[in-house]
């Protein structure tokens, strides 16, 4: 059983980057669109109304559930509201835009490029480590040319996305596991941008074929939207929510995007992530809450955290006090704060949405900052019954962290899914 458990990889992207359309761009902060495709379906057949069936991701990220569910021909709704991955998930649901004016586009603005002499323009210090001289200077001139047909046209936002997906495969520093570029560590293997760039748009073209050739059907709905506030969506409307929020780890979901939003011209600086980009993020990484760390212990009186307050209390008084003793003090009681109240004001809106005996699944993993561990599952779960729902129960489906070498505290971590009824 444990061997089953370590190799599941339903509860990542990995198994993405062999299929059609999800695999235009690489988003680590994902899950299995075969698991989603199976799951819908199981649910779809117990429904009694199967042509109201609506499912829901309210953390849509780059379009799997949307996706999967355009493949199965279910209509669906997604929540994102990371400004850059938006985007990218709003590309990936154009597949069925017409591929001869997208190649068009996308030619015209090769060509443009490759005969473009202008100087390049500046960019911040992050880009100037990531490409050489020669990668820079097309790249700039692909954007130029990208910019100078920018129009709401299908042709142009596949074109957009097509640069966009190509700007880690030409650049020679490397990308840890969860996309943080790391230029101390260099790749061997470095395409030119121009060429990066036509593999990317041959590569989707021929995507977009094969959905369109199969039985899919473009009927998601992509919502710029924040989880933690009132939907848009019709109340009492959805049956099934598959998603999975981010985890309670010090992940920076902002930061893992630095790069594409360097070139792009939407960040300057480190900083700009604090003010244009994490704002309407779930406050999961350290990083989000400085300014909020002197209120820590008021947040958590909030009504909304009454079902876990004594024990979250715990929990984050033992990492205030633990903070002292490590050279970075990160303000992981803060976090764990800030992190269990959102969660808590998204768990309000989806009883909104949902109807009466809906069922929700988020692929979620525990926690332990500092080595002190915090129980995501259970209280995730009696945040939702709080909510409304109810019941739940956890289901687990791999160890999560044992082949990490410098990990610094031996607390057993686990990642699953946990379901919620009614």
């Amino acid at each position: 059983m444990s061997k089953i458990l370590q190799t599941d990889t339903t509860s990542t992207f990995i198994d993405n980057m062999s299929l059609p359309i999800h695999r235009w761009f690489r988003y680590t902060a994902g899950f299995s669109a075969q698991w989603i495709e199976e799951t819908v379906m199981t649910y779809l057949s117990k429904s009694i109304h199967s042509d109201y069936f609506r499912v829901l991701d309210p953390f849509a990220g780059s379009g799997t559930t949307l996706l999967s569910c355009d493949k199965l021909g279910v209509p669906s709704y997604g929540y994102e509201s990371h400004p850059l991955i938006y985007e990218i998930a709003a590309g990936k649901l154009l597949w069925k835009s017409d591929i001869d004016s997208f190649l068009k586009t996308a030619n015209d603005i090769l060509v443009q490029a490759e005969n473009d002499h202008s100087p390049i323009e500046q960019y911040p210090d992050i880009v100037l480590k990531c490409y050489d001289e020669k990668n820079l200077k097309e790249i700039d001139h692909l954007k130029k040319a990208l910019y100078s047909k920018s129009n709401a046209s299908f042709s142009y936002k596949l074109s957009w996305l097509a640069f966009v997906s190509m700007l880690r495969a030409s650049s020679h520093v490397g990308t840890a596991i969860w996309q943080y570029i790391l230029p101390n560590k260099k790749k061997k293997k470095v395409l030119s941008a121009f060429e990066a760039f036509s593999n990317q748009v041959n590569l989707m073209c021929e995507d977009m074929k094969i959905f369109q050739e199969s039985q899919s059907k473009q009927c998601a709905t992509l919502i710029k939207q924040d989880a933690r506030k009132a939907s848009t969506i019709k109340k009492n409307s959805i049956d099934l929510i598959i998603t999975s929020p981010p985890y309670a780890n010090n992940y920076d979901y902002a930061d893992a995007t630095r790069l594409e939003l360097s070139v792009l011209g939407e960040i300057n600086c480190w900083g700009d992530l604090q003010s244009k980009i994490r704002p309407g993020l779930i406050r999961s990484c350290s990083q989000m809450v400085s300014k909020e760390k002197k209120d820590t212990f008021q947040y958590l009186k909030d009504p909304l955290l009454k079902p876990i307050y004594n024990e979250i209390l715990d929990v984050c008084t033992k990492l205030d006090l633990e903070k002292e003793n490590h050279g970075g003090r990160k303000n992981y009681h803060t976090m764990i704060a800030l992190y269990f109240l959102d969660l808590a004001k998204v768990w309000q809106e989806l009883r909104q949405v949902c109807k009466e005996g809906a069922t929700v699944c988020f692929v979620i993993g525990d926690s332990a900052p500092y080595g002190i561990y915090v129980p995501v599952d259970k209280w995730l779960g009696q945040l939702a019954i709080a909510a409304g729902f109810k019941n739940y129960y956890f289901e687990k489906i791999r160890d999560r962290n044992v082949k990490w070498k410098n990990r610094k505290h031996k607390v057993p971590l686990k990642e699953g899914r946990l379901w919620i009824r009614g």
